[in-house]
């Protein structure tokens, strides 16, 4: 049994691209997990955000751009794992608390936009590339030069501490 061990261990050495240790550790580590881009129109002034300013936009907060255009929010579908990492790490609420903050927010007058709701990332980069006022999110691995990639905090999707990513969040 020992024997078999030895083995098995050994093999598992061997197959990693560059000997355990490297390979451990870089597996699953949050710079690793896929991205996801903010993106907007290439008409849209902006080029960076603050976390807070993005939260009010996706909250139907605020409801114009500082140029004085209004902002459509779209988000993918549900079933999209996209939409579930917006929802925990901007959102920071469950689709059911979401859907409540948005009906109840307007009737009370205290949201501006409702998010509209798109199938995959194709359609979303097609929806912000046609509307100068739209904002949405995709892979980063999706984006193409149709929209422009806002910073979030002064960070892109490609720096190691971008805080949107597929995954489990660091620490949780």
């Amino acid at each position: 049994m020992w024997r078999l061990a030895n083995i098995l261990l050994f093999v598992i050495v061997a197959l990693a691209p560059s000997g355990l240790d490297s390979y451990v550790g870089v597996v699953g580590s949050p710079a690793t997990e896929p991205a996801l881009a903010i993106i907007v129109n290439h008409a849209n002034p902006v080029e960076n955000f603050s976390y807070e300013d993005l939260r009010k936009i996706f909250l139907g907060e605020r409801s114009h751009w500082p140029n004085g255009r209004r902002i459509t929010l779209v988000m993918l579908d549900p079933s999209q794992p996209e939409r579930k990492v917006v929802l925990r790490d901007i959102y920071g609420m469950s689709e059911k608390d979401l859907n409540n903050h948005f009906i109840q927010g307007v009737f009370s007058g205290e949201v501006f936009v409702s998010p509209k709701t798109l199938a995959n990332s194709a359609d979303v980069l097609k929806f912000v590339f046609n509307v100068p006022g739209a904002i949405g999110y995709v892979l980063a691995s999706d984006v193409d030069s149709s929209v422009k990639v806002l910073r979030v905090d002064g960070r892109l999707p490609d720096d190691k501490d971008y805080r949107f990513r597929l995954g489990a969040r660091p620490g949780n």
